[in-house]
């Protein structure tokens, strides 16, 4: 992207009123920022758009603060990604009012990860704190990008749990990327610009406002396979942000507590209402579309081949060890079999070997069983001994 063309994306960006749903409507029909500060008012009007929206555009008045925030993304490395390029994450494009650009410091690359969000309260407990560091340490080793909004509390276990693996994250502020809010979080801020992704819709030098961050929270949920929720009122933003996954076809987990204390309430009431309740890691892997099991699938194996490890896991010794190897190359990780169908299918083994198999295997997380005596292979980020 050349400066002229960053330049009439950042004016565009900048006009007063024109959000997301009436930006892109003016796209779709002219194709480029360009063509649309090409326009004169009366054409404007004529597609739809508001007449002081369509004066301020015809004027180029926003240009002026466009260079502004030129040099301000010069000054701290930050990118712009127009709706338009290629490393624009592809399921946010498709969500009803995506974004028209996004300003992002960092590893830009890990837009075209596969990514899941991980959200809850500013104000967790222990329990929380723990679950959401632990829970983001092993499904970033499993190779899922974790995304957060990088507030105090979950947000912060969340992308402390990912940094920790190794693994990637994504903070998504509510302000410029350029302005850390909280403040106490400038250190991690400062990380993740190095290691990870700091991401906004929002221009340079934007504050925090209140109302921000319930607009941030649909890039979370939009840019995610799902959204897992970990503490949180009934009310919170937290719950904001698994209705806009609902609404945008994602996939809801919920970390269940205790139901005495008041931020168990948002994730109890979403697995009453159908969210899948997560225990550990593989509880999240195993509801993710078969496509997207491959991919983990084969980019643990090439990571793995890249540092000389084994891809097979090594089976444990034991009565039902042939047996775990006869069952396990006979399950797939896109799809369940039936138990009956393995009895039959299995003529080397018993019932009674199969089904001491398979128990086994479920124990050391290497197959899961799913409803109607299906099970289905689950990689698992280690090899067992």
């Amino acid at each position: 992207m050349t400066n002229e063309e960053q330049l009439h994306w950042l004016a565009l960006r900048l006009v007063p009123g024109l959000g997301p749903r009436k930006g892109l409507q003016l796209l779709e029909r002219l194709r480029t920022p360009q063509a649309v500060f090409r326009q004169s008012r009366s054409e404007l009007e004529s597609y739809g758009i508001p007449g002081s929206v369509a004066s301020s555009i015809a004027s180029g008045c926003t240009f002026e603060d466009a260079v502004d925030q030129q040099q301000r993304m010069l000054d701290c490395a930050a990118t712009l990604i127009p709706l338009t390029s290629s490393i624009y994450p592809s399921l946010l494009k498709n969500i009803y009012d995506p974004p028209l650009v996004l300003f992002a410091r960092g590893r830009t690359e890990l837009l075209q990860s596969l990514m899941l969000a991980v959200v809850g309260t500013r104000r967790p407990t222990d329990y929380g704190v723990v679950a959401a560091d632990r829970l983001s340490l092993d499904l970033a080793q499993a190779g899922l990008t974790i995304v957060s909004g990088m507030a105090r509390g979950i947000d912060t276990a969340a992308h402390n749990g990912a940094l920790k693996a190794g693994g990637n994250t994504v903070a998504v502020f509510g302000s410029g990327v350029d302005h850390v809010y909280p403040a106490e979080n400038r250190k991690l801020a400062g990380v993740l610009a190095e290691k990870g992704l700091l991401l906004s819709e929002f221009p340079m030098g934007c504050p925090g406002h209140p109302q921000n961050f319930p607009v941030r929270n649909r890039i979370v949920s939009g840019m995610s396979v799902g959204v897992l929720v970990v503490e949180g009122a009934q009310y919170s933003g937290s719950a904001i942000t698994a209705r806009l996954a609902l609404d945008q076809d994602r996939e809801v987990f919920a970390v269940p507590g205790n139901i005495t204390n008041k931020m168990s309430w948002g994730p109890n009431l979403l697995i009453k209402q159908g969210a899948k309740l997560v225990q550990e890691w593989n509880d999240v892997l195993v509801e993710l579309k078969p496509e997207d099991r491959r991919r983990l699938l084969a980019q643990a194996d090439k990571v793995l081949a890249d540092q000389g490890i084994p891809t097979q896991p090594e089976l444990p010794l034991g009565p039902a060890g042939e047996a775990c190897r006869t069952v396990l190359a006979a399950l797939r990780v896109d799809a369940g079999r039936q138990l009956d169908d393995l009895v039959e299918s299995l003529e080397g083994c018993s019932s009674s070997e199969i089904i001491a198999a398979l128990f086994e295997l479920e124990m050391i997380g290497l197959v899961r069983q799913l409803p109607g005596k299906n099970f289905i292979k689950v990689w698992a980020e280690q090899t067992v001994a």
